[in-house]
């Protein structure tokens, strides 16, 4: 299991947690895992979000391993322009 830790805006859509555990082994599991555990938060996560593991933010690549030791954070993504 990989613990994810989510920003404050999504805790209301994940039972108030701040951290959730999901089965994955890679980014696009660990996302697709929070859909299908937590339902409502799959319209922020189809609009566009940031994951960093350990440190360093997966800009788009969903076959980025992670392990059960990784530090995983979503984050907002930043738009601008």
């Amino acid at each position: 299991m990989v613990e994810v830790n989510l920003w404050s805006g999504l805790r209301a859509f994940a039972d108030g947690k701040d951290k959730v555990e999901i089965e994955a082994k890679t980014v696009g599991e660990v996302l697709l895992g929070l859909v299908k555990a937590y339902p409502g938060l799959e319209p922020t996560i189809e609009a566009g979000v940031s994951v960093a593991v350990d440190g360093r933010i997966i800009a788009n690549s969903l076959t980025e391993p992670v392990s059960e030791d990784s530090e995983v954070f979503l984050m907002q993504r930043l738009k601008g322009g």
